[in-house]
């Protein structure tokens, strides 16, 4: 099974999102958000921005990378 996660540290006075893909490749944002649920929601719609990285956890999991 293919694992993709989002977090939300302390940054600032707020909370920066991470995107952790399989691999150990991750993503961060440059920016800090207010509380936990914005900063995941953030990432999350940055995964969303990003066609080719999700085709390419769907090639993961066939075996096919």
């Amino acid at each position: 099974m293919t694992a993709v996660t989002l977090t939300a540290t302390p940054k600032g006075n707020g909370f920066q999102a991470t995107i952790i893909f399989p691999g150990g490749v991750s993503i961060s944002s440059a920016e800090s958000y207010p509380t936990i649920a914005e900063a995941i929601a953030a990432a999350a719609m940055k995964l969303i921005e990003m066609p080719e990285r999700l085709e390419a956890l769907d090639h993961e999991s066939d075996g096919k990378a």
